[in-house]
């Protein structure tokens, strides 16, 4: 992938589609697959060489895609280091179908920026969302990370004492409520109420400590104060 980047013609092309998000050497571009559905096509096919489940690689005019775009600062060169996909039109609220960082890229929370462009734009649209079912392995333990550290995020900044529901929990993270409980039973942060009517109760210490076992940050990696508008993106061409 070097040697071809060092040789490419179009490697001062910028990438199609436009500019939705951008925040230090990371930026984000939403493309249409059915305005560019040979490079959506020719994606989805390096996509399939390191995703076994992928398989819509073809029929790409009802999705967009949004590609993870890093720029070099010594040379200015940008250069697509993975992207996820959803589906203009889920009947299932589906905030994303496919989601892959390359590999030379893997391995540095990437995935998390990604994952969090994908609920951000269904904070934007007015309703919950959640990637497609069912994940793969790796791709439920990478969903189970983001979760957790974003419930963790919006739980511990709430008020001692103050009594709050799952739905709370959903309708303040955009998440579905189905994955919040996945996700709280993961952390293993749920005790049982003393009342008997009191439903479970989470305990916020260990939340701390799931967040200093798991390094997670008290920072959302995606701000979305650096999303572009359109009237930005005009004024930079």
């Amino acid at each position: 992938m070097h040697g071809s980047k060092k040789v490419c013609k179009n490697k001062q092309t910028p990438p199609p589609g436009d500019l939705i998000y951008s925040k230090n050497q990371y930026s984000i571009h939403e493309v249409d697959g059915e305005e560019y559905k040979l490079y959506t096509q020719n994606l989805s096919l390096f996509a399939k060489l390191f995703l076994e489940t992928k398989s819509v690689f073809y029929d790409v005019t009802t999705f967009l895609y949004y590609l993870l775009i890093h720029t070099d600062p010594d040379t200015n060169e940008g250069q697509v280091i993975g992207f996820f996909s959803k589906e203009k039109l889920s009947w299932d609220n589906n905030n994303l179908a496919c989601i892959i960082i390359f590999p030379p890229w893997q391995r540095r929370g990437l995935g998390q920026i990604l994952m969090g462009i994908s609920y951000e734009l269904s904070k934007r649209e007015g309703r919950l969302g959640g990637p497609e079912k069912p994940l793969s392995e790796l791709g439920l333990k990478s969903y189970i990370l983001y979760w957790s550290g974003a419930i963790s995020r919006y739980l511990l900044n709430v008020p001692a004492k103050k009594s709050i529901t799952i739905r709370t929990v959903s309708e303040e993270t955009y998440m579905q409520p189905e994955d919040v409980v996945m996700a709280l039973k993961d952390m293993k942060v749920l005790d049982a109420g003393k009342k008997v009517d009191a439903g479970m109760i989470v305990n916020k210490a260990r939340i701390r400590q799931w967040v200093e076992a798991n390094r997670a940050s008290a920072v959302n990696p995606v701000d979305p104060q650096d999303f572009v508008t359109r009237e930005e993106e005009d004024d930079e061409a």
